[in-house]
């Protein structure tokens, strides 16, 4: 099991990051959410500059918010930063597009993405299109210093639905997903697995990462405790967020939130003062950061130990475990703010070591 830590992109993330690697942590995913975040490559470079060794991605870069060569410029110059430490995590759109109140890009758009990012990748020569427009592009600089094709960047698609899943196997490098139980994600990887086949390919030892966050519990703490709520509050919030935009990202939440999610809805998004036209800027205000005064009502005991590995040392590498049995290959722990190092250094005394 790899250990990694993910980042709402910030430009200070690195001084988190310098602490990470020397603490068992091989990857750091950085939001890539323009809305409410900083820009996901400078929060990069500055990190690349600082670190030696932890691995450097997007989690997840949106195809509309950058053209294909853009994006593939952008990963190519955090390669040259740090060499072979630099992967490409794209998705769909999940906080990047719902904080403009729109759609996830669809994924015939992904596809052409994806091809049009590896071509270039790889220092070929790709056909671009702009509207009835046809122009042969390729990185004309590449051994000059500016990006760095040499070192290969992969590619990995964020995805929980079915067509996705099936994108995946087919097409790329890894698969980015959410913390779930062990069946779901033996159920979801067995569809990336159909994907490759149907691709042609087989996938042996193939690159995962679910996103997670955590907070180990003290002797006699309760999982709802402040401490607790307010370290992981802000990340299992996000399940009711993901219901109220009814995003694919909910697809395999438990009926155990159905009833939770009610009450919500009810209680909290349907009294928000925005106009309903626009509430989605209301809904994603704090997403992944802090709660907005009243959600706190909402992180149950349930939903914290649901959807963060929260709980004792022990029952956090259990459940890892469980999961490892399946398949996943990496875990992905939010950091936030003022808290980072801390929960950097928790986890890695009572779980990283003890693993």
């Amino acid at each position: 099991m790899e250990f990694a830590i993910s980042y709402p992109a910030r430009p200070d993330a690195w001084k988190d990051l310098v602490v990470a690697e020397d603490n068992g942590f091989t990857h750091c995913w950085f939001y890539d959410s323009q809305m409410i975040y900083s820009d996901v490559y400078v929060c990069m470079a500055l990190a690349a500059e600082r670190t030696k060794k932890i691995k450097l991605a997007t989690g997840v870069a949106i195809p509309s918010n950058r053209i294909a060569p853009v994006t593939a410029h952008s990963i190519a110059t955090i390669n040259q930063l740090s060499p072979g430490r630099a992967i490409l995590g794209l998705g769909t759109g999940f906080t990047g597009r719902n904080t403009m109140g729109l759609p996830p890009v669809p994924l015939a758009t992904v596809r052409s993405y994806i091809q049009q990012c590896r071509t270039l990748l790889r220092g070929e020569e790709l056909l671009y299109r702009e509207g009835s427009r046809e122009r042969a592009i390729r990185f004309l600089h590449q051994r000059h210093g500016y990006v760095n094709l040499k070192d290969p960047i992969p590619i990995y698609f964020a995805a929980n639905g079915p067509k996705a899943l099936e994108l995946v196997g087919e097409l790329t490098d890894g698969w980015i997903t959410t913390l779930s139980d062990p069946q779901s994600f033996k159920k979801n990887l067995a569809v990336v697995e159909k994907g490759a086949a149907k691709a042609g390919r087989t996938l042996k030892n193939f690159p995962n990462v679910t996103l997670s966050t955590g907070c180990v519990l003290r002797p006699g703490e309760s999982a709802t405790s402040q401490r607790v709520i307010n370290r992981v509050g802000p990340f299992a919030i996000v399940a009711l967020h993901a219901l109220w935009e009814q995003s694919a990202v909910a697809a395999d939440l438990p009926p155990l939130l159905k009833d939770l999610y009610a009450r919500y809805d009810t209680e909290y998004a349907a009294k928000l003062k925005t106009p309903a036209d626009r509430r989605y800027l209301e809904i994603h205000e704090g997403h992944l950061i802090y709660l907005k005064p009243g959600e706190e009502r909402y992180v149950t005991e349930e939903l914290v130990r649901g959807f963060s590995l929260t709980g004792t040392g022990e029952e956090i590498i259990a459940r890892l475990k469980a999961l490892e049995a399946v398949g996943l290959k990496q875990v992905a722990i939010q950091v936030v703010g003022e808290t980072g190092r801390e929960m950097i250094e928790e986890f890695s005394r009572e779980v990283i070591a003890k693993y």
